[in-house]
């Protein structure tokens, strides 16, 4: 009986033990659990930034998205950025884990677009404007669950600038900044190395090909190519009084291009990024219109084999790495000649 009793009191001063342990275990636990409080705040589930339309609270790393803003789309597939729907219709074949993949839905073009896809996805995100910019109003109220946000380079401001800035809140919103400000580096670099690379009095002319034909771009204005003009301090062959930033290049005459006798041509060509059955009719390589035109044979630039043709898939893309792209060739284009 005594030794039961012995027992029960080394069993019961064994609990107390443990109990006492535990306890202090347990009175411990808060600072642990303030630090483990403390990473979780670290790492906030929204963020504050500003797009075109004023300040907004975006999710960080949103589980759904929507993007339809062309010029983004290098980025957000360098950071392996999974998008539940996308415009593949003006989308060509740069971008194959997107289009190709069936389980991102397609929202069209931006012609007849297929908002009803945005809403089916329940997103939590949407980047739109840009070819969609039109369409910013029925898709906040399509959409109301979702941050719907426009980060696409803003008229009347700096176009690299802008696509900085673009970058930067794309690297808030998916976590990746310091990607984005090596990015934001890379261009800046290929900027200086290009304006380096230029002596400064030879004269550009900037065109567009498409169906066939040569249109002109504006230096500042023009499609593509303007805002490259003021950044790299191009002197331009002709400048033309009311131009415009239209897509198909201003409609000016080739003599008068060819009357204006650049040092070098840049040509964007429109075609080249789309498949030969989707490109318009007559239709043909930029360095081929550009050399077999009769009107401009006796031009420097084309005498002297100063002409640039930009990447085929620039008209697509017009984004952060294609123009860090661009500035690099333009670099060695004219370190070399």
């Amino acid at each position: 009986m005594s030794n039961r009793l012995t027992r029960t009191a080394s069993v019961a001063a064994l609990t107390l033990s443990a109990a006492l342990v535990l306890s202090a275990c347990s009175s411990s636990a808060p600072a642990d659990s303030s630090t483990d409080e403390g990473s979780t705040n670290e790492t906030a589930s929204t963020v504050v930034i500003t797009d075109n339309h004023g300040e907004i609270e975006v999710p960080v790393n949103p589980e759904t998205v929507v993007a339809l803003d062309n010029t983004i789309f290098d980025t957000l597939d360098e950071w392996d950025v999974e998008l539940a729907a996308v415009p593949k219709d003006v989308m060509g074949s740069v971008w194959p884990g997107y289009t190709d993949d069936p389980e991102v839905a397609n929202v069209g073009n931006h012609r007849e677009p297929n908002l009803e896809v945005i809403v089916a996805e329940q997103p939590d995100l949407i980047i739109g404007g840009y070819r969609f910019g039109d369409y910013y109003d029925q898709i906040k109220a399509q959409n109301p669950q979702a941050a719907v946000i426009e980060i696409a380079p803003r008229e009347g401001e700096d176009e690299f600038d802008e696509l900085k800035r673009q970058t930067e809140i794309l690297g808030q919103i998916f976590a990746h900044e310091d990607e984005a400000a090596a990015l934001n580096d890379g261009l800046d670099a290929a900027i200086a190395g290009a304006k380096d690379a230029y002596n400064g009095t030879d004269t550009v002319m900037a065109v567009n090909t498409s169906a066939g034909q040569i249109g002109y771009l504006a230096p500042v204005v023009g499609r593509g190519l303007g805002p490259v003009f003021p950044a790299l301090g191009w002197q331009p062959a002709l400048e033309v009084e009311g131009a415009t930033d239209d897509h198909q290049g201003d409609d000016i005459n080739v003599e008068a291009i060819a009357d204006s006798n650049p040092d070098w041509i840049v040509a964007l060509d429109r075609d080249a990024a789309f498949a030969p059955e989707e490109r318009e009719a007559g239709s043909a390589p930029a360095d081929e219109l550009i050399k077999d035109s009769e009107a401009l044979q006796n031009v420097t630039a084309v005498q002297q084999d100063r002409i640039v043709i930009l990447d085929p898939n620039f008209y697509l893309t017009e984004g952060i790495h294609a123009y860090t792209g661009l500035f690099t060739q333009l670099e060695e284009a004219f370190s070399a000649a």
